[in-house]
């Protein structure tokens, strides 16, 4: 099992300088990724700073050499399938392949979509996702690309450089569970990062819904594997490491392939950089 760090792109973390500490402390500490949330606008939170995820990532891959770098996750359908290709494939040079690229919907839908005059109807959105997402795939590619779909059009273009990665960036899709729609998608790519209705943020799931989840997903596997298929699941753990086993543990028995240490979407400290730079000084859980 594989553990991770995952912090807001907004408050003290909006400030590169910051999240690139976060990530020297995070490798040091023998973590094995740093994961950045990707919102342009989140009215829960307004009134605080925010930062582009990308550049954020840029400051932590300058910072570091060893541990995967991504967001969790990208809005898809908030981009255009070009500009986040030229991004993604820039920050996986700069780092030497070590991108993650975890995508969904993204929300709140009427703060990231609506507030911006874009189409915010979850069948759209849910179309120009799995468009985008090839699209994105072949342009990292570095081959040609034609492509006439229901939302987006390229005309012979050739995007280089592609990704070091020489599949791409593993994808891992995202979503709540029980909904089923987000975790069939989740079957056709690399991993899934389930959000679950009992439990957000932060919040432990239920192992019972874990299994749930896992088998759901196996079934659905239609396509022959490149590389393993991971399931990420994340929530605060306790400090004691004793404890933390106890929450873990029973999680890694049921499919769980890496575990995502978030602070509680509600508390205070969600986006400061000292309590999070405690945790993560630390060290991850051991199982």
């Amino acid at each position: 099992m594989r553990f991770s760090i995952n912090v807001p792109n907004f408050g003290d973390f909006a400030d590169p300088r910051n999240v690139a500490t976060v990530a020297a402390a995070a490798e040091q500490a023998g973590w094995d990724g740093l994961f950045v949330w990707d919102h342009v606008l989140h009215r829960q939170h307004q009134g605080r700073p925010f930062g582009d995820p990308w550049m954020l990532l840029t400051a932590a891959a300058l910072a570091t050499s060893r541990i995967r770098l991504g967001t969790l996750l990208t809005p898809v359908p908030r981009y255009r399938p070009q500009q986040l290709a030229r991004q993604v494939a820039t920050l996986d040079h700069l780092s030497g392949g070590r991108v993650i690229f975890a995508a969904g919907l993204g929300g709140p839908i009427d703060d990231e979509y609506r507030s911006f005059g874009d189409a915010a109807e979850p069948r759209v959105l849910a179309e120009r996702l799995d468009e985008g997402l090839q699209l994105l795939t072949r342009f990292w590619s570095g081959e040609p690309v034609n492509h006439h779909g229901r939302h987006y059009e390229v005309r012979d273009v050739t995007l280089l450089p592609g990704s070091v990665q020489q599949l791409g960036p593993p994808v891992w899709i995202g979503g709540f569970w029980p909904r089923g729609a987000p975790m069939r998608r989740a079957a056709r790519w690399d991993g899934a990062v389930p959000l679950f209705e009992t439990a957000r943020h932060g919040h432990v799931p239920d192992v019972t819904e874990v299994r749930e989840l896992v088998g759901y997903v196996r079934r659905h596997r239609t396509v022959e594997a490149a590389r393993p298929f991971e399931f990420v699941l994340g929530g605060a753990t306790p400090p004691e490491a004793a404890k933390a086993k106890d929450v873990i543990g029973p999680l890694h028995d049921a499919g769980a392939t890496w575990w995502d240490e978030r602070q509680i979407q509600t508390g205070p400290d969600l986006d400061r950089l000292l309590p999070v730079l405690r945790r993560v000084e630390a060290g991850p859980p051991a199982l």
